[in-house]
């Protein structure tokens, strides 16, 4: 096993598993994990060798946090978002901000939902403006993962000149005019501290600019699309592994006194954990199939990753239905493990690109229609 796969053992089951009903029972953001993962040096999992990262790719970052959501989706969620903006800062940030986030100094997060376009995310309706002073930015984030606690946000809007659908910038959190709305009190992924974020009037330098103004479409598509796709998909395996291995371990510890038999002595509820490992292995192929398109460049590599979230959505949906009906009222008691990952499993499918929204550019490419 590689180093840092034994490191992401250790933190997934010492720190990860042994905070996670406490993070959802009181919406706690996951600090003492995002510590532990920072003090390991994982936070700069990806970021390159050069600038004191561990050089590692997507395919090692997708292990990670399909591991980190087995046990708590409210962390993977917040590392798949950290990840997805270091990937961007990582191709057109400055070697000084690339250094910081590889030692871990930084909590980065995407910052492209807003009110007016929804889960449209590529179509921002937030203004960028030159001023004497610099950029003028103004919008309404609806979605900020880590909003509170990441301290620099990859921000899109609209182009300040240029043509085209977006532009992206380098935000710190702290700057003047940004406002960042209550706790997140949601049905799932209750850690995550999704809230809303507003920019009145803030300020940044144009050297903070993410690529070329007018842009923001092309490094969505290239850069955030494929690796927030796969991460949130091993988000959801994450889920399916672990309801899978609750729901056995619940069925075969609980018995009939009266019949001498335990739960998994029933056919019924045998074939029900087999459609549970079922679905899970299928989604497993398919989104390694993606890693393998991705890696090696092939022709079908973007239907496989719009493939592979919508699978993954769907298929954690179903699996986490069936793991309740297995535990019974049982599945009801948070000791179980079974219903917070119901509810977190939820979020796969309306997270942007949500699933229907998938179904239509997978629709698209498959009858030889523009996608975009």
């Amino acid at each position: 096993m590689n180093d840092y796969l034994d490191m992401v053992e250790k933190i997934a089951v010492n720190v990860v598993a042994q905070n996670a009903a406490e993070v959802d029972q009181t919406g706690a953001f996951p600090q003492a994990a995002v510590d532990a993962l920072r003090d390991a040096g994982l936070l700069g999992l990806i970021s390159a060798k050069n600038v004191g990262g561990l050089g590692k790719g997507l395919h090692a970052a997708a292990l990670m946090v399909e591991r980190l959501a087995r046990e708590c989706a409210s962390t993977a969620m917040i590392v798949c978002m950290h990840y997805t903006a270091t990937a961007v800062i990582e191709k057109y940030g400055s070697e000084a901000v690339r250094k910081q986030l590889a030692q871990g100094k930084h909590l980065a997060t995407l910052a492209f939902s807003e009110a007016g376009s929804r889960s449209h995310f590529w179509a921002p309706v937030g203004t960028a403006t030159r001023s004497q002073n610099g950029i003028c930015l103004n919008a309404r984030k609806s979605w900020v993962t880590s909003a509170h606690h990441a301290t620099l946000y990859v921000w899109s809007s609209k182009p300040v000149a240029a043509e085209g659908a977006s532009t992206l910038w380098l935000v710190p959190s702290d700057s003047k005019g940004l406002s960042i709305a209550g706790g997140f009190d949601g049905l799932g992924l209750r850690g995550n501290d999704s809230t809303p974020v507003t920019a009145e009037n803030v300020l940044i330098p144009e050297h903070t600019l993410l690529g070329e103004d007018g842009d923001g479409l092309k490094i969505m598509l290239e850069t955030v699309l494929p690796l927030f796709n796969v991460l949130t998909a091993a988000t959801g395996i994450g889920l399916m592994e672990g309801a899978t291995a609750a729901a056995c371990g619940h069925v075969a510890g609980t018995r009939y006194e009266h019949l001498d038999s335990a739960l998994c002595d029933l056919p019924t509820i045998r074939a029900y954990l087999a459609r549970m490992r079922i679905a899970t292995d299928q989604t497993r192929c398919l989104w390694l199939d993606t890693l393998q398109a991705m890696e090696t460049g092939r022709e079908d590599v973007m239907l496989r990753v719009l493939e592979c979230k919508a699978a993954s959505g769907e298929s954690a949906t179903q699996v986490l239905d069936i793991a309740m009906r297995v535990c019974g009222g049982a599945a009801f008691r948070r000791e179980v493990g079974v219903e917070r990952r119901f509810r977190d499993a939820r979020a796969g499918t309306v997270m942007a690109p949500t699933t229907d929204q998938l179904y239509d550019f997978i629709g698209k490419a498959i009858c030889g229609l523009p996608v975009f």
